[in-house]
């Protein structure tokens, strides 16, 4: 395993380089976070349509449990199971604006992940970068367990467990433990552990801050890169329910897959599950004893546990609802952990946004209203006195402070763009599909699709490393 060993090495040196005036040291994380064993237990799966070609250049790296679709390219760098999706990557001759300055792409955009190191990590969207739109760029980063990287160009990043980065630039940050930033360009900031922050120039501005000792309750990573916490607890009590999908081809399930929908073949459906017209399951995903209604999708490692979705919901990377009942169009924010239990069930009214990392850990049943917006650590009905407002309320605010939460801009400006991308999400999984090739999306094109199989070398000194490989253009 000597070339995996300095390819650590390589990482480490090229990520400390970025963050030493940061205070961060990526290095012990590196060689603890994964057992070295484990780089050599599991293959790389490249997903193949009709509608993303295969193309991929893979160089001196490790791939070990990895998915990819679309447009790759991964060099000297370290991807634990992680999921790089370029389904919506934007294609030569399109026309992208930035600050009000149009541009054209002269080639197909494509992910390039370079001097990196992501576990479990999920990779989405088209970037925004206005430098270089055609290069979904990830450059000197770690990112730690289930993060997220969302139409974000990295260089220099460091990202700790359950963080997410989303529609931004970044530049030599730091991003704590259950972090959420979608903030635009940012250079050399350190964003603390459950900072949950959105801001869109001068616009609007979106802060929240957890209560102290909270997120170390459900999340908290040692300087030795052991993790632990409610959420890493959680995941793992369902670990053994995907060992069986991943030795077949084509796994067998009893549920009813509407010619409409999709569910991954990489996805764990288990116990009594109804799945609606529309629907989209991607892999990673786990769907126990609930309804997925019409239109509505989980996307990567969102875990659905006794509860129904009726119909044009999201869950977002790395949601988890359990023991809940969401109305039609309920969004489900990024990592969120909506956890209620048979004797205290949660309800999310119909219109209503639960925002990105959002913690609802129900001592009690709650209810939120319709067309609310949600946030913070919930545990009992009252919390929403100071975590709740009506989006109608919100549209028509300026500035407003609740609890840890302060929001200041202009408040029809962010409730219609949280709106517009909801819809946009829906548009994009084919929840909207009505048998016509214009409104087909990822639930519809994802059909056909076959997996290539990749594996690294077993022993000798390449042993862990996988073989360089470049197919398509």
């Amino acid at each position: 395993m000597e070339k995996l060993e300095a390819l650590f090495d390589h990482i480490a040196a090229r990520v400390n380089v970025n963050l030493k005036p940061m205070g961060i040291d990526v290095r012990p994380l590196l060689n603890n976070a994964i057992p070295r064993e484990s780089h050599l237990l599991y293959y790389a799966f490249y997903a193949l349509t009709e509608d993303h070609p295969i193309s991929f250049r893979f160089t001196n790296s490790n791939l070990s449990g990895s998915y990819f679709l679309g447009k790759t390219q991964v060099d000297r760098s370290v991807l634990y199971k992680s999921d790089i999706r370029g389904d919506e990557l934007k294609q030569k001759g399109d026309v992208v604006e930035f600050n009000g300055v149009k541009t054209k792409l002269f080639y197909d955009e494509v992910i390039r992940i370079t001097n990196s190191f992501l576990v479990k990590t999920l990779v989405h969207n088209h970037s925004k970068n206005p430098e270089i739109p055609e290069v979904f760029r990830i450059l000197n980063t770690v990112a730690m367990h289930y993060s997220n990287i969302h139409g974000t160009t990295t260089e220099g990043v460091y990202l700790g467990p359950f963080s997410t980065v989303d529609l931004s630039v970044m530049h030599n940050c730091v991003v704590g433990d259950f972090a959420y930033v979608q903030a635009g360009d940012l250079s050399r900031v350190n964003i603390e552990p459950g900072r949950i922050w959105l801001k869109s120039g001068n616009l609007f501005e979106f802060n929240y801050v957890y209560p102290e000792g909270v997120v170390e309750q459900y999340v908290k990573l040692d300087q030795n890169g052991k993790l632990t916490g409610k959420f890493v607890e959680y995941v793992d009590d369902f670990k053994e329910d995907f060992v069986p999908i991943y030795s077949t081809a084509a796994p067998e399930t009893d549920v009813v897959i509407p010619e409409s929908a999709y569910v991954s073949p990489y996805a764990v459906i288990k116990g009594h599950c109804e799945i609606g017209n529309n629907a989209l399951i991607v892999q990673r995903a786990h769907i126990e004893n609930s309804i997925i209604g019409a239109g509505a999708n989980a996307q990567e490692n969102c875990y659905i546990k006794d509860s129904i979705f009726e119909g044009n919901n999201v869950t977002a990377h790395g949601g988890k609802v359990i023991y809940t009942r969401n109305g039609k169009n309920v969004f489900v924010g990024f990592n969120s952990f909506v956890h209620g239990t048979k004797s205290c069930p949660i309800i999310i009214g119909q219109d209503s946004i639960v925002m990105p990392h959002t913690i609802i850990d129900a001592d009690e049943p709650i209810t939120i209203p319709e067309n609310s917006a949600v946030w913070g650590y919930i545990t009992r009905q009252a919390d929403l006195a100071t975590q709740c407002v009506s989006l109608d309320d919100l549209a028509k605010t300026t500035e407003i402070t609740l609890g840890n939460a302060t929001f200041k801009g202009d408040g029809m400006a962010f409730v219609e763009a949280f709106k517009h991308r909801i819809d946009h999400i829906r548009e994009e999984n084919g929840a909207y599909y009505d048998g016509t090739d214009k409104t087909r999306g990822h639930a519809q094109k994802t059909q056909d699709a076959c997996f290539n199989i990749l594996q690294p070398f077993q022993s000798g000194p390449e042993a862990g490393m996988y073989p360089t490989m470049t197919i398509g253009d």
